[in-house]
């Protein structure tokens, strides 16, 4: 082999070891989020969102170095149904949590099966740490609790 194969072969190697052979260094961060989920909130109800007199500095600060929704749809009209569909993605009446299925009380026998596949579920599969916070109304039985 001569000199100009050598040096070929070399710069083939260290091709192939930079861009195979080399693990980055410097993993991806994946985006932290806050999904903030409320009851009777109206659209303009934030000063983020424009309201004149009621001052929400903190969920401005997060608008204003985040995203913001400003069209957009709820599942229902009511809690149950709309977290329901926010949670799994489906149309309410697709989760069994619209009309006779009452989660209001906590001798309620109903209640979000546990074999949907939520929003929860599927960060958790990509490394995500999730919490729910507030109100559930999802169904009170443990089997129903996140």
């Amino acid at each position: 082999m001569n000199f100009s194969q050598n040096y070929l072969s070399l710069f083939i190697t260290l091709i192939f070891l930079t861009q195979f052979g080399c693990e980055n260094s410097k993993a991806e961060r994946q985006p932290n989020f806050i999904i903030i989920f409320t009851d009777d909130l109206g659209y303009g109800d934030l000063s983020s969102y424009g309201h004149p007199t009621i001052r929400t500095p903190h969920l401005d600060k997060m608008a204003s170095e985040g995203m913001r929704f400003t069209q957009f749809y709820v599942g229902s009209s009511i809690c149950t149904p709309s977290r329901a569909a926010l949670l799994t993605g489906k149309l309410p009446i697709r989760t069994g949590m619209y009309g006779q299925r009452s989660v209001l009380f906590p001798d309620n026998a109903g209640g979000l099966g546990p074999d949907e596949i939520t929003i929860a579920s599927e960060l958790k599969n990509h490394d995500y740490k999730t919490a729910c916070i507030g109100k559930w109304h999802l169904g009170h039985l443990k089997k129903y609790m996140p």
